[in-house]
């Protein structure tokens, strides 16, 4: 019976000794490395997938890089679905990205306006021509890069707006929608009408860092089964899981069809949505914004042309009763709008990039790797008005109808 007794102390001694060992151990683990701890950063739903708001794709979830590799960690480790943790997945590449990027993702909030952001817009792009030289198939980022120096020369310039509300032989008559309202409602248009409207491309623009970064980070630290890992999890889908597969295979043909694709799901997944939500905006103001954006595109890319040389505007008239036919300079469609901007892209913007990097790869350094707020500047209208002017005051002509 001693024994007995001595065992059963011993027993009861042992336990309490684990058991002390036990809540030592979770009193002082790390919150992320813990395995009883990981379930917090499971099943979170991106509340921040579209880039709104400040912090990751999860408002509620650290963009600490160290802790979100911790907890990643375990929950592979754990065997855990990818969908489970998908946000954690999305999250950990994002702050990665922003961290290469030097962008502080919680100071990063497209609702304290363009003077508070202004620094984070430069990075954005420089980030996408960093990336670009980083790899040899990162096209579409170089892509990014290259049209963000005159998209960034946008920004800057919509404080001056008014200088192109009124487009010289703009009138009323038959002018489509887009040309009357720039005619009629431009001149209306004040300073809170340009800070909405900036609010919106700077919504459009984190959203799409924050799409496209991610997937770029995890497959030049990861390669294809990082990317295949974010696929799994839901994040992207089997179109642009496939786009992965071709710039991994890296044929020149692969790599052509990966920056088409990538560039489709930019414009026609991640920020469609929000170009059909700006035109419809504040009235008639979105219509006349998005018009005046399109009027002035010009892409820093060799050979591309701008939006009003790609698909200029033609207006059937009748003058003294004879039809005539209206030739301009101005563009024959909206940016906003998702059928004519994706046929630009696809059929000239693409092609003209393309033909840069893959056919005179030589060439390619002297666009893709140089500073960016010098080229961007370059990019401005005040640069450019000469040769806006040009542009609008050339190419209108009356000929006869049929």
């Amino acid at each position: 019976m001693g024994r007995a007794r001595d065992g059963r102390g011993t027993l009861i001694v042992t336990l309490l000794a684990a058991l002390v060992l036990a809540v030592v151990s979770v009193v002082h683990s790390p919150p992320t490395a813990g395995a009883a701890s990981y379930s917090v950063y499971l099943d979170v739903p991106a509340d921040n997938a579209d880039g709104e708001l400040a912090g990751g794709v999860s408002t509620g979830m650290t963009t600490d890089v160290t802790e979100l590799r911790a907890a990643l960690d375990v929950v592979r480790a754990a065997r855990v679905a990818p969908e489970r943790y998908s946000t954690l997945a999305r999250q950990y590449w994002l702050a990665v990205g922003a961290e290469n990027a030097d962008i502080d993702l919680e100071q990063w909030e497209p609702a304290r306006g363009l003077a508070a952001n202004l620094d984070t817009v430069d990075k954005v792009y420089v980030n996408y021509l960093r990336l670009y030289n980083s790899h040899d198939g990162y096209w579409w980022a170089g892509m990014a890069g290259l049209a963000g120096m005159s998209f960034a020369a946008g920004f800057w310039d919509l404080d001056d707006v008014g200088g192109v509300l009124t487009v010289p032989g703009v009138h009323e008559g038959e002018m489509p929608r887009d040309v009357r309202l720039l005619a009629t409602v431009g001149p209306t248009l004040r300073q809170p009408d340009v800070d909405w409207y900036l609010h919106r491309l700077l919504v459009m623009q984190r959203h799409i860092f924050t799409d496209m970064i991610p997937v770029h980070e995890a497959y030049a630290a990861g390669g294809l089964p990082a990317v295949e890992e974010l696929a799994a999890g839901g994040a992207y889908d089997d179109y642009a899981l496939e786009s992965w597969r071709m710039l991994d295979e890296g044929s020149p043909d692969g790599l052509s069809e990966a920056l088409l694709r990538m560039a489709s799901r930019e414009q026609n997944q991640i920020i469609a949505d929000q170009w059909d939500a700006t035109a419809s905006g504040r009235g008639d103001v979105g219509r006349v914004l998005t018009y005046i954006t399109t009027v002035g595109g010009a892409p820093d890319i060799p050979g591309a042309r701008t939006l009003g040389q790609f698909r200029p505007l033609s207006v059937r008239a009748e003058a003294g009763g004879q039809p005539v036919v209206a030739h301009t300079p101005l563009p024959a469609f909206n940016w906003a709008d998702r059928v004519p901007r994706w046929e630009y892209i696809e059929q000239d913007l693409v092609p003209a990039y393309r033909s840069l990097v893959r056919d005179r790869p030589d060439e390619a350094p002297r666009y893709l790797d140089v500073g960016f707020r010098p080229r961007a500047e370059q990019n401005r209208i005040l640069v450019r008005l000469p040769e806006f002017a040009g542009q609008m005051t050339t190419g209108w002509a009356v000929v006869p109808g049929r």
